[in-house]
């Protein structure tokens, strides 16, 4: 699917994208992250969680580890679609994990991830319309993926689906919406995909995935960013591309946030 595809529908699928030898390198350390995670995050698994976040943050990974994730975050590969899908200057804004609830019988939800920000819905349109955050997802494992409602990365809902999101007019947030396309993604693939578009977790097998962040270099959408999920300036000597964190810093320092340079 190319470039001009994905601003028509809002995705972009490469099969095969990672090679093994990508995935061995950073596998351990996403195990090992999602155990610790599992183990201080019990209850909060139990009731709900389907995904975990900031896994770059400093101590909660070891610093050879977090560099050898920001190495292949910053890869050249990866960057190259960011720079392609992003007008302007792509910048880091975080990372996550997705994997199956505890409960199987736990419903997944259609939503856009702007609806997490306290914006109105007028406002939520207007960033709709000029704002650009992207997911990079990493499968690890073969998986059911996502389902996407193509297009909707560039028009706000129909009422169906407004109502459907929203739980409202005895609509669901889980409920079938006519035009979701399910992605399934097998180990290796490289899903990208617009948070703000309608779209949904499949659960189901072993679902495992990483997620890599990028947005627009803009201090309204990056404020919320951890300082310590960023490289510091010696540890972006080495990167491939050490921009994306350096947008990210930059945009710190615009919301009166200094980066480090130690």
């Amino acid at each position: 699917m190319s470039c001009e595809e994905y601003q028509k529908n809002g995705y972009l699928l490469r099969h095969d994208f990672f090679s093994e030898a990508d995935l061995v390198r950073i596998e351990p350390i996403l195990q090992l992250f999602h155990e610790q995670w599992m183990g201080k995050n019990r209850e909060h698994y139990q009731s709900q969680a389907i995904n975990s976040a900031y896994i770059t943050r400093r101590h909660a990974t070891p610093d050879d580890a977090r560099q050898t994730l920001f190495d292949f975050i910053s890869c050249n590969k990866m960057i190259e679609i960011a720079n392609s899908l992003i007008s302007g200057e792509p910048a880091f804004m975080n990372t996550q994990l997705f994997f199956n609830p505890e409960n199987p019988d736990q419903k997944n939800y259609w939503h856009r991830d702007i609806q997490y920000v306290p914006y109105s819905i007028d406002r939520q349109k207007e960033r709709l319309a000029s704002s650009t955050v992207l997911h990079f997802r990493a499968a690890m494992v073969d998986e059911p993926g996502i389902e996407l409602v193509p297009g909707t990365h560039k028009r706000w809902d129909t009422a169906q689906e407004f109502e459907t999101r929203t739980g409202a007019n005895n609509r669901m947030p889980h409920d079938a919406l006519p035009d979701g396309k399910a992605i399934p993604l097998k180990r290796g693939d490289l899903l990208v995909f617009s948070a703000n578009m309608i779209h949904r977790g499949l659960y189901g097998g072993d679902r495992f995935a990483f997620d890599i962040i990028f947005s627009d270099a803009d201090p309204e959408l990056l404020q919320f960013v951890e300082e310590d999920c960023l490289p510091d300036t010696q540890e972006m000597q080495t990167l491939e591309h050490p921009e994306i964190f350096a947008a990210t810093w930059a945009a710190l320092a615009g919301n009166n946030k200094p980066g480090k340079t130690t």
